[in-house]
């Protein structure tokens, strides 16, 4: 009697997407060797990163925050409308909060400053790639230095609210915690009641500054 293979999992496919011909040749070095991904193609501008996405269809893209024709949040808020939607992962010099607030709002799921190990960008990509979200931990820090104290939040709502500050998706959560996806986007919905938030992007940024606080003792 045989025993069937474990299939391996096909590699995260990626596509750079900077202005700066040593930025890209950089992250191909560090990246490209790595097992479970594959650099998948690149891109000098958001025009060029456009025009390829039909041919090359990748899961994640690696996009500066700053070129020069189009930025890197407007090109997100564009590769958000096409079907199916890639994960966008913004790479930046910059902590500023507003382009971090902004890149979220425009349907990035993660950012990940430029001078940050590489470890921490494999993270990124992972995490995104699973469905979840990833701040670096410095521009973390700085978007949330200033929030209100913990709200009232039920047992069930404190362990999903932790959850997605882990950068976990509502299929991850409802599968650790026996619960059906519907029954978590249902609590999603009351957590964002109880704490003023409107939009999916203000939730995910709350999530990630006070995971600890909501974490079971």
């Amino acid at each position: 009697m045989t025993t069937a293979k474990a299939r391996t999992p096909p590699p995260i496919r990626i596509f750079l997407v900077d202005d700066h011909p040593l930025v890209r040749d950089g992250l191909r070095a560090r990246l490209g060797a790595l097992p479970g991904l594959e650099i998948a193609g690149e891109a000098g501008s958001a025009a060029e990163a456009l025009a390829q996405m039909d041919s090359v269809r990748p899961d994640l893209l690696l996009v500066d925050i700053g070129m020069k024709d189009m930025n890197g949040i407007e090109l997100a808020a564009l590769l958000l409308e096409r079907e199916p939607a890639p994960h966008v992962v913004m790479l930046s010099m910059y902590d500023n909060p507003e382009y971090v607030q902004r890149a979220l709002q425009a349907g990035a799921h993660g950012y990940v400053l430029k001078d940050a190990p590489a470890s921490e960008i494999v993270a990124a990509i992972e995490a995104v790639s699973a469905g979840g979200t990833f701040l670096s931990p410095a521009v973390s820090r700085k978007l949330f230095r200033n929030q209100t104290p913990r709200p009232l939040l039920t047992p069930r709502e404190s362990e999903i609210l932790a959850a997605l500050g882990r950068g976990e998706s509502s299929k991850q959560i409802a599968r650790d915690l026996g619960l059906s996806v519907r029954t978590v986007e249902a609590h999603r919905q009351s957590i964002k009641r109880r704490l003023g938030i409107e939009g999916q992007a203000e939730l995910i940024k709350y999530a990630v500054e006070h995971a600890r606080e909501f974490e079971r003792r």
